[in-house]
């Protein structure tokens, strides 16, 4: 018997069916990564937005009842210290449980929206403290905060956006009103907000 050309083992290997199985497997990655695109970070957490409304109410009242300015500016450091490892900690925990990775593309845009404002609030507040315009950096921190909510929470939860915004409210009427009022202003945002909203987020959003 001749043997078989290549072409022709070209031509019966392009007439062999499509494996329906592989196939299958790709169409399922393709659609699990367009679902993965479109969908909301849910591992915004809600009981931990409520401690860490909690501790900021502490932190006001005990800035507001401090003497000495410096004292009450080294209290909102340690409380924003403590409030961003109650949050990323519990934003872990919640997304362990949800079975959402952090490194989801969900994660990553809310990643992306939140870090810039967050970021230049703290150069900006830093910058006011080293230049003694004490006055501001309440307001500011509120502003920028409330921008970074609403930027990252346009990939979350339809509530988070709404909390970043009504952040953006306090802080523009903190700039209003005198300074003595920096500390409570403080204490409704960072305090009462997270509280409400996390309590939303965790009765509606699972935890």
């Amino acid at each position: 018997m001749g043997k078989i050309s290549p072409v022709k083992q070209e031509n019966e290997e392009r007439g062999k069916p499509v494996n329906i199985g592989d196939r299958a497997i790709d169409n399922v990655r393709f659609i699990r990564e367009m679902m993965e695109r479109s969908s909301s970070f849910t591992a915004v957490p809600g009981y931990g937005g409520i401690l860490m409304g909690v501790t900021a109410a502490v932190a006001a009242y005990i800035a507001n009842g401090q003497v000495y300015l410096v004292d009450s500016l080294w209290t909102w450091l340690i409380e924003a210290c403590l409030a961003f490892a109650i949050g990323f900690l519990a934003m872990w925990q919640k997304s362990k449980i949800a079975g959402q990775s952090l490194f989801s593309t969900p994660a990553r845009k809310f990643a992306f929206g939140f870090t810039p404002p967050l970021v230049v609030g703290v150069v900006v507040v830093l910058g006011l403290w080293r230049y003694g315009a004490y006055s501001a950096m309440a307001p500011v921190a509120m502003l920028c905060y409330g921008a970074a909510v609403a930027c990252g929470g346009a990939y979350s939860v339809r509530v988070v956006p709404i909390m970043g915004w009504l952040f953006i409210a306090v802080g523009a009427v903190a700039f209003i009103l005198p300074s003595e009022y920096g500390n409570l202003m403080m204490g409704v945002s960072f305090g009462l907000l997270h509280i409400v909203f996390g309590a939303i987020i965790a009765r509606w959003y699972g935890g």
